[in-house]
């Protein structure tokens, strides 16, 4: 066999194997479809982008704390229940 001969016959083997690969790809395509909800669309709200700009732009929450009065308040209130249902208990 010649060198030109091997080379088409091989090309030939190539482009078979390649039509033989484009039908299984297209066949197992609609059986391998995924589970679950489907993706975010490209141009959606929600894309890291957007995301990102809201990350940067959001106001920081002050964290909220208790002033020792207000917290003796609490306290005292929370006895005074505590000691309303014990009473109520004895009797």
């Amino acid at each position: 066999m010649s060198i030109a001969t091997l080379i088409s016959e091989i090309d030939a083997e190539i482009a078979r194997l390649q039509q033989a690969r484009t039908l299984l790809a297209s066949a197992a395509s609609p059986a391998a479809k995924k589970r679950g909800r489907p993706a975010k669309a490209a141009g959606a709200a929600g894309t890291v982008k957007a995301v990102a700009v809201k990350a940067v732009t959001a106001k920081p929450v002050k964290k909220r704390n208790l002033s020792p009065e207000g917290r003796a308040r609490i306290a005292a209130a929370v006895k005074a229940r505590w000691a309303a249902q014990k009473k109520a208990a004895k009797k």
